[in-house]
């Protein structure tokens, strides 16, 4: 039994021999894409969820801005793109489009050309949000919780705001899209601090598909409430990355519907613990780097045994991350507690420390192998353990862990979301 695991734009395959194992394949419910997008998009925005149609919202005399994700997302930026633009008939020089980088590096313009395809990205003004830069921010407000809420100028100063996104189970904040294409995508480097300090992360509310009682979730929804976008699209994908679902409207409303939708394909019920996990990061673009990699990890992290083994295949064709302090973090302690403790223990929250703090904890229950272009020493010293064959590999502690053992596999990844009944 062959089976393919996702791995940058192409997959790994893996013999799955029934007789060294019970293999336990777990994914999403496969939904087929919606055949007709024109109709789909267009029955969308003229009758969306909880708000008028976004030609009553939005005129073509407005200035327009649009803000979607950064490169490591799975969104259609084109398709929703170009069917935004046909049905809203804007003059493109009254658009501009805000790339929502967070604590990310801005796009380079090959990456946008990519993203956004050779038409658009030469015919748009294309904005690459910078977290870091004070006069790119505006305070628009403080949270009950004593947060300030920094946003991007630009964002704020536009007529009319739309945001873009795909939904998929997120690892703390419960589901990518809605409120979270606003904060912390063009938030302020305080504000994002605020919303991933160690506290928050510690939750155990803080977790995939998990909104209502979700603190970070809720503490979006705050911050966001504060300077709201007028209109939302986001969109369900299945495993190709074609849309299933169009979720137009009310940022929260149509997001919290979307979510329902993606919770039902996603969240998959499994009876026990495995003593090993086998996934991937969903391939590219999520698996273009090790930061982004702690995401299918903790996934896999759902259903392990306590001592068990996660395999990982993660490409990291851009490296750990070449912003921020993850590869400092990791690096930099001599031990998984020494580095917990650090963070745990700061006075002050930094750049990434949030998604140390999720892989650390997750080390001190499971070993975790990684295959990926990274360097095998640059792996150790993330306290992981490299992979230079991933079938012999895995192969290896089969025969160790003989006789027979229960074996799952998620093939793609953080799309899947195992739970324990």
């Amino acid at each position: 039994m062959i089976i393919k695991i996702r791995y940058g734009k192409g997959n790994i395959e893996l013999d799955a021999d029934p007789s060294l194992a019970n293999w336990h394949i777990i994914q999403p419910k496969q939904e087929e894409p919606i055949k007709d997008l024109d109709v789909a998009f267009h029955q969308s925005f003229t009758a969306p969820i909880g708000c008028p149609s976004i030609s009553e919202l939005i005129k073509p005399t407005d200035r327009l801005i649009i803000v979607t994700s950064d490169g490591t997302r799975s969104v259609p930026h084109q398709v929703l793109l170009k069917q935004l633009i046909r049905f809203l008939n804007i003059p493109i020089e009254n658009i501009a489009i805000l790339i929502g980088n967070g604590t990310h590096r801005r796009n380079t313009p090959r990456e946008i050309e990519e993203m956004f395809g050779y038409e658009l990205a030469n015919s748009l003004r294309i904005l690459n949000h910078d977290s870091y830069n004070n006069d790119q921010n505006i305070l628009v407000g403080k949270t009950e919780s004593r947060g300030n809420v920094y946003i991007n100028k630009h964002y704020l100063k536009a007529d009319k705001r739309i945001v873009l996104g795909s939904i998929e189970p997120h690892f703390f904040a419960g589901f990518s899209g809605g409120a979270k294409g606003i904060v912390p995508a063009i938030a302020g480097l305080e504000t994002i601090f605020h919303l991933h300090c160690a506290e928050l992360i510690s939750n155990p509310k803080s977790t995939w598909c998990e909104l209502d009682a979700n603190p970070i979730h809720k503490e979006i929804l705050e911050m966001v409430s504060l300077c709201p976008p007028d209109f939302l699209i986001n969109v369900s994908l299945n495993t190709e990355k074609q849309i299933t679902g169009i979720f137009s409207g009310h940022y929260i409303e149509a997001h919290k519907l979307g979510c329902e939708k993606v919770k039902e394909n996603s969240f998959i019920k499994v009876s026990k613990k495995f003593p090993i996990v086998i996934t991937s990061n969903s391939g590219y673009p999520l698996d273009q780097n090790l930061y982004q990699t702690v995401k299918g990890i903790s996934a896999a992290a759902q259903i392990v045994e306590e001592g068990g083994t996660i395999f990982i295949a993660s490409e990291c064709s851009d490296g750990i991350s070449n912003e921020g302090n993850f590869a400092k973090l990791l690096q930099g302690g001599v031990s998984i507690d020494h580095v917990l403790q650090s963070i745990l223990l700061g006075q002050h929250c930094i750049v990434d420390q949030w998604q140390v703090q999720v892989l650390v904890n997750i080390l001190k229950k499971a070993n975790v192998y990684l295959y990926s272009t990274l360097a095998p020493e640059t792996v150790e010293a993330c306290k992981m353990k490299p992979i230079l064959d991933f079938q012999s590999t895995i192969l290896e502690h089969i025969h160790r862990l003989k006789p027979t053992i229960d074996i799952a596999i998620l093939p793609n990844g953080p799309l899947t979301v195992p739970y324990i009944v």
